[in-house]
Parts: C-alpha cells; sequence; structure tokens
C-alpha cells in the first residue's frame, strides 16, 4: 500500500524545517517545493508561514502558486495552513493594507484589538464538534500572532481567548487552517495534527 505524502508548500516564508520535523515525528512522509509538478503528485498540501501577509501573497505570486493552490482546494484536495498560512486561506487581509488572499475561506484577518500580540501558550475551546480533530479540546497550545481570522461561524472549530476570542482552528469541508503553532505545541499540537492530517486523508 502506497504510504500517503504530504507537500509542504515552500514560498519562501515559512518555518519549513520545524513543520517537516513534526510530521515527519509523526511518521508521515513529506516532501518540501515550490514546484506544482512536484507538490501535485501529493496527497495532502500544507501552507506554513512566518511574517507579513502581503509579502506572503507577493512571494506566493510571484513562485506562480495562487492559482495553482485555488485550483487544487477546488478541485478537492486537502489543504493545511498554519499561523500565517492559515490567515492566507482568508478572502483578505488588512495587514499593512488591504492585499487579497487565496480566498479559500469566507473570512477576512485584521490586527489584533488595541494593537496586541498574542503570544505563548493559550488554551483551545472547542465552538463546533467535528469528527476530523478527535477530542482534543481544553488543552493550551502555543500561539504567536498579531492579526486574527474573523471566520465564519459554522467554520471555527476552536476558538482561544485573550481579551477577545480568537479563531484557532477553522475548516471548510478540505481546507484547514491552524493559527496556533501545532509543531511548537509538544503532545497536544502534534496529536492533534496527526488527527487533522490523517483525518483529511482518510476523507
Amino acid at each position: 500500500m502506497r504510504q500517503p505524502t504530504i507537500g509542504i508548500v515552500d514560498y519562501g516564508v515559512g518555518n519549513l524545517a520545524s513543520v517537516w520535523h513534526a510530521l515527519h515525528a509523526l511518521q508521515f512522509r513529506c516532501r518540501i517545493s515550490s514546484e506544482p509538478a512536484t507538490l501535485s503528485a501529493s496527497d495532502l498540501l500544507l501552507l506554513p508561514g512566518v511574517g507579513a501577509f502581503p509579502a506572503a501573497m507577493a512571494a506566493l505570486h510571484r513562485t506562480g502558486l495562487v492559482d495553482y493552490l485555488r485550483s487544487e482546494a477546488h478541485k478537492g484536495r486537502p489543504m493545511i495552513g498554519i499561523c500565517l498560512g492559515m490567515q492566507l486561506l482568508a478572502e483578505s487581509s488588512t495587514e499593512q493594507r488591504t492585499t487579497p488572499g487565496l480566498g479559500l475561506l469566507p473570512a477576512t484577518v485584521r490586527a489584533l484589538q488595541a494593537g496586541a500580540w498574542h503570544i505563548g501558550w493559550n488554551e483551545i475551546e472547542l465552538e463546533r464538534e467535528d469528527p476530523l480533530f478527535g477530542n482534543e479540546w481544553a488543552h493550551s497550545v502555543y500561539f504567536n500572532h498579531s492579526y486574527v481570522m474573523d471566520a465564519q461561524p459554522q467554520h471555527r472549530v476552536f476558538i482561544a481567548r485573550a481579551g477577545e476570542q480568537i479563531t484557532a482552528v477553522v475548516r471548510n469541508d478540505n481546507v484547514v487552517g491552524i493559527q496556533f503553532h501545532p509543531e511548537k505545541s509538544q503532545s497536544t499540537g502534534r496529536k492533534l495534527l496527526h488527527h487533522v492530517v490523517g483525518g483529511l486523508l482518510r476523507d
């Protein structure tokens, strides 16, 4: 039986190594690439990311990945965005200026209230039951962001609270966004990542 492969999207902005090591430790086969032809041989696409939304979208455009990612998601290929990668799945962001995103989630991205920065460990709460995630709620995970996604209620799976309600995990069919860093969230993050990746591959 062929082992499924995760394609980690390399667009020059991201925490590629830490995500690769986390998935490798979970016994998933991974490849890192910026080439659509190589990524298309993967069963699931993962979009990591740290940094600013406009620069990240510009990098995706430069590498010719915007249309490719949209097309693959619309064809039903499983896709996960982590941290900035999750925010790129939205329709737009107001970081620095209004910038269109990939538009794979009916959501927008804005600054946290009062210019706050959400960094460190925080507990996530289940907002909507989803079998893809198992029973991974009421646990602390590691966040590091100053912008937040405003997602529709039917797509929010987990939330966190830090002066305001923060969308922690969203799902729209085959597209999943994770605002925190599962690869830095120790056993809880690894277990949740295992549930999500394994569940999407089975679906």
